[in-house]
């Protein structure tokens, strides 16, 4: 069997995804989401949080129950309906961190929790600091002239 007639049985035998309904779930759940993050600012805002204040206490707030929900098994389940909804990118980092932790636990503090917890999110942390330096080094150099 050539590699070609293989990729064409496994198309063939592949479930069809329902793009459309995929696409609507992420979006509801998404936004939703990002609701919470605005109800957490507009109520940390009547509690008299000036500006930063309320927008580090509503990252608080949505990093920890993003934490507390792949700590109790809950943040996979809404991820399995809500796909790349759940990637807003504080609630999905967040669970990028603590999933792996959860998982290696077994293993120890050291080994396991705390050697793990960066297994996936090291490299985005990794990069994005390497990107920055680098970005800041252009910007640099460009307002020099």
């Amino acid at each position: 069997m050539t590699e070609k007639e293989y990729g064409k049985m496994i198309q063939n035998m592949a479930p069809k995804s329902p793009i459309g309904k995929d696409c609507l779930k992420a979006f509801l759940i998404g936004g939703l989401i990002c609701c919470l993050g605005q109800v957490c600012m507009n109520g940390y805002s009547a509690l008299g949080l000036d500006e930063k204040a309320t927008g580090a206490a509503t990252c608080i707030t949505l990093i920890t129950l993003s934490a507390l929900l792949t700590g109790l098994s809950l943040y996979d389940n809404i991820a399995k309906h809500a796909g790349a909804g759940t990637l807003v990118p504080i609630t999905g980092f967040a669970n990028a961190i603590a999933a792996p932790a959860v998982e290696f636990k077994t293993e120890g503090f050291i080994l396991g929790t705390a050697a793990k917890m960066f297994t996936i999110a090291g490299p985005v942390i990794v990069y994005g600091v390497s990107a920055s330096v680098v970005y800041g080094l252009i910007y640099w150099i460009t307002t020099l002239f």
